[in-house]
């Protein structure tokens, strides 16, 4: 598998990834978009920001890149950029096929991305990644299931995922909304040919959406790579006007940043393998690798344990957030 190569890795930040979500396309969910990006937020603005978090990630020792499909232009820039570092060989590239990005580089449009899972957009979708990122695509993975998604039911959809399997890429999924738990359950039951299919699994977890947690960790028994995303639940523990009392706290007696606080009480789950940073400028990514030294103790991770939320209201309020 191409995470054996993160074993490889002895820079202390090799856990932690970066995911492209806020940098490939000029509207997402993220809190705080309009202080961190340009005013303009052109293709070429936006490309070059891309390069400079991707050259800081990679001088700082990350080594996971994720992207997606629907993540507006990800993919592209993410080529372009290791077209651009030909000397870069030693990272893992992931994306994502399943959502359709419809909102032509706008941010005011209804309508962002549509999700299908179907047999025709995975084979449309695969030929577009891998047009992109040829044979640097190491990972391909359903984007977000849910436990009526095709991937988790279709044996036509799973013997084509299947045979990109047997070409050397990696297959996973990953998950979202309340019932994660069941969804992961579910994939680790995917077999083809008597092989488990999914190798990967990556779900939202954080203080807020802890939900998850039992079902990653049986998946890492399992013996497949646990990824994290959004774990700073899209700025809603980063965002310094809103943040919870207890995250605050800790991050005043750590010195660290509560965005850093919160990567680290991720970090300390010993069933995950990477856990993405969705940083959109540089400053934001050093503060993120920051959690990669950050040691918590019991008391201060027993207080971060009280954050959590009931799945459903989570899931609810991360629908309200707007597009921006």
């Amino acid at each position: 598998m191409p995470f054996a190569r993160l074993a490889e890795v002895t820079t202390p930040t090799a856990r932690i990834g970066l995911g492209l979500a806020a940098v490939g396309r000029p509207g997402y969910i993220n809190l705080g978009r309009e202080r961190d990006l340009p005013a303009e937020r052109s293709v070429e603005a936006m490309r070059e920001r891309t390069y400079e978090v991707l050259d800081e990630a990679y001088a700082r020792g990350v080594r996971y890149l994720d992207a997606a499909r629907s993540y507006g232009r990800a993919e592209e820039f993410l080529a372009g950029w290791l077209d651009r570092r030909p000397e870069v060989r030693d990272v893992v590239v992931g994306s994502k096929w399943g959502y359709t990005y419809v909102a032509d580089w706008r941010t005011d449009v209804e309508t962002h991305e549509v999700k299908d899972h179907g047999v025709a957009t995975y084979e449309r979708q695969s030929a577009e990644s891998r047009a992109l990122l040829g044979d640097r695509l190491d990972l391909y993975q359903v984007h977000s299931v849910t436990p009526g998604s095709p991937a988790l039911t279709d044996p036509e959809l799973q013997r084509r995922l299947a045979r990109l399997a047997a070409e050397g890429v990696t297959v996973g999924l990953s998950t979202s909304g309340p019932a994660q738990a069941a969804a992961v359950r579910a994939a680790l039951e995917v077999t083809v040919d008597g092989e488990p299919l999914f190798r990967t699994v990556q779900s939202t977890y954080n203080l807020l959406e802890p939900s998850a947690g039992a079902a990653l960790a049986e998946a890492h028994e399992a013996g497949r790579t646990v990824i994290v995303k959004e774990a700073v639940a899209n700025g809603r523990l980063a965002a310094p006007e809103q943040l919870p009392e207890p995250l605050r706290r800790v991050a005043e007696e750590t010195g660290a940043g509560p965005d850093a606080v919160a990567l680290a009480a991720v970090l300390r789950r010993p069933w995950v393998s990477v856990v993405l940073s969705g940083a959109a400028t540089t400053a934001q990514l050093d503060s993120n690798l920051a959690a990669a030294q950050l040691r918590l103790d019991d008391e201060q991770s027993a207080a971060l344990t009280a954050l959590a939320e009931a799945p459903k209201a989570y899931w609810r309020h991360r629908a309200e957030l707007p597009w921006s």
